[in-house]
């Protein structure tokens, strides 16, 4: 048995509620972790960025589950509606924090969305994630239809702003936020060609059925 196997094999052990129980506790632990002084000499700000980076590294792993699948074998796909909402629970964490810790003063929150671009896009994939969040759940999926999957492509540009946001709060050209980006860009850059690899091999019958020998 390769690697491949052995990991869907602890895949297949691991219930997807112990996935949503433990996306549920880590913000509470990084919170705890605030609180006791142990994040850093600024706990706010500390804990702002790690809910934040946090979020931002589940909607990678979100992204990546298909690729690995196709690519190397590891099938994950049970996870991947767990790990959709527990990145919207990190990402509304973040922006909590941000709120309610960071601002306070509500008439300031309007004007940092306004005036400071990295919050304008920031606050601009949150808000392409909400209906993705909303419509994680098989009564959506059903009344939806077709839609459902149409609605859920919102992802990909909620990545990218993602990826754009983590990379303009550094405020310089740093390497951890370029490296993030490469890789969300690299995972969106595969969606679009599996997506022409399979058009092309739908349109494949058609061309050979109007062309006989």
């Amino acid at each position: 048995m390769g690697v491949v196997d052995h990991i869907n094999t602890a895949a297949r052990k691991v219930p997807v509620w112990g996935v949503y129980a433990a996306g549920l506790l880590w913000p509470a632990w990084l919170f705890y972790l605030a609180v006791s002084g142990a994040i850093g000499i600024d706990p706010v700000k500390s804990l702002e960025h790690e809910l934040g980076e946090l979020g931002l590294q589940a909607l990678i792993f979100g992204l990546a589950i298909t690729p690995l699948r196709s690519i190397i074998g590891i099938n994950l796909i049970r996870f991947r509606r767990a790990i959709g909402v527990l990145t919207f629970y990190f990402v509304s964490a973040h922006l909590l924090v941000w709120l309610v810790l960071d601002v306070q003063i509500l008439s300031e929150i309007w004007k940092d969305i306004v005036k400071r671009p990295y919050i304008t896009v920031g606050m601009a994939a949150f808000i392409l994630m909400t209906p993705l969040a909303i419509t994680s759940n098989n009564m959506s999926v059903r009344k939806l239809g077709p839609r459902w999957r149409k609605l859920h492509k919102l992802v990909y540009p909620s990545a990218a702003l993602g990826g754009i946001h983590y990379i303009m709060v550094g405020k310089t050209w740093e390497l951890e936020s370029l490296l993030y980006m490469a890789v969300i860009l690299s995972l969106l850059g595969w969606r679009v060609y599996d997506s022409r690899r399979k058009q092309r091999a739908r349109d494949l019958p058609t061309r050979d059925s109007a062309n006989p020998a």
